[in-house]
């Protein structure tokens, strides 16, 4: 379950402030929220996953008010419960894909399970590319790579910015179904934040900035 209530945001006290409309999600269902580039919908994606604190409001997922908690207490719970799915690359260019899916286990504090990150590996059509070095993967392989770090520790919420922008259409329908069916399969909530109006079909619950 996800809910917030009454939440605002701003970068500095000169800037405008972004005020965000309330939402209530049971357990299981799934939100996209669609909007044009520069209305807030990232801002709001890091309130909810802690990387962000709110000037007012609160956020609550599952029984866990995040909005109070410690740095310390946010940074655990995220490794724990939260997969993030971001725009820009965040894997670690040093290592290889496999080794990229290990140290997010590592730091959700999850025992290493190899059939695990294979199955996800390819389930995203990138198996081949697990002993591959950052560096070497494609645009779009990257944006793969970016999901599966984001899956394979098993959140119960799955937050998505922009999961489909580098993608074509197979390629799209094939993250989508991905990320819907691991939701399904953890009970985990799912907020996709785009402007990719193809991806609007395949949810029943959406939500304009």
């Amino acid at each position: 379950m996800i809910r917030t209530q009454g939440l605002t945001f701003t970068y500095d006290t000169d800037d405008a402030v972004f005020n965000f409309p309330d939402i209530s999600l049971p357990e299981n269902e799934h939100l996209l929220i669609l909007g044009k580039s520069g209305i807030g919908k990232t801002t709001f994606l890091h309130l909810l996953a802690g990387l962000l604190s709110p000037i007012q409001g609160e956020i609550q997922i599952g029984k866990v008010k995040v909005h109070q908690l410690s740095t310390r207490q946010t940074n655990k719970f995220r490794g724990k419960n939260i997969g993030l799915v971001f725009q820009k690359n965040h894997a670690i260019q040093s290592l290889n894909v496999i080794e990229n899916l290990e140290a997010r286990l590592f730091f959700a504090k999850q025992t290493l399970n190899q059939e695990t990150m294979t199955e996800v590996l390819k389930q995203l059509d990138i198996a081949d590319c697990k002993n591959k070095k950052v560096q070497e993967l494609s645009e779009g392989q990257l944006q793969r790579l970016g999901i599966a770090m984001a899956l394979v520790h098993q959140p119960k919420v799955i937050l998505a910015d922009e999961p489909t922008s580098s993608l074509d259409d197979e390629n799209c329908n094939k993250v989508m179904n991905l990320l819907i069916q691991q939701a399904k399969a953890h009970h985990a909530n799912l907020i996709v934040i785009t402007h990719d109006n193809r991806i609007k079909p395949m949810f029943k619950n959406h939500m304009a900035l």
